[in-house]
């Protein structure tokens, strides 16, 4: 991809093999470098090992977030009568709590942008693969113009 630095390119090299079932070639081939350099960053920054920690998504880490907002309001429901509110600890718990959980809610990045379209371009391909393989080099436009 002309007009990307090598910085740019590695990142979305990266989110590309970690966030979507294709082959280090492939990813080589949309990103616009070598396939050994494409080898180089992911033995060196341990792609592999990183794709595979890649487990928790974003709705598992905010149910986790909204389950811990509902264990603290569940002990404060509990306490007697007159001190049921919450300690100093626990409403700045419930404050940090809320501002992560209206972030992760609103944020859309270039993560998430690219699964969207994995999960897009997957159920088009089951009755257009040629629309589908038309799409992808409009989609790393897309992404290139987001990086920049």
């Amino acid at each position: 991809m002309v007009g990307l630095t090598n910085k740019q390119k590695k990142e979305w090299a990266q989110l590309l093999f970690t966030k979507e079932n294709i082959t280090q070639k492939e990813v080589a081939e949309r990103i616009g470098v070598s396939v050994q350099t494409m080898s180089k960053w992911v033995n060196l920054g341990k792609w592999e090992e990183l794709k595979v920690s890649i487990t928790i998504t974003k709705e598992e880490q905010l149910k986790n977030m909204y389950k811990q907002l509902s264990e603290i309001n569940k002990a404060i429901a509990e306490r007697e009568e007159g001190k049921r509110y919450a300690t100093s600890s626990e409403a700045d718990t419930i404050s940090k709590l809320a501002v992560a959980i209206e972030k992760m809610e609103n944020d859309i990045g270039l993560a998430d942008i690219i699964s969207t379209f994995r999960s897009f371009v997957d159920w088009l391909r089951g009755f257009n693969i040629t629309q589908a393989q038309e799409l992808t080099p409009l989609f790393d436009s897309f992404i290139k113009s987001r990086i920049k």
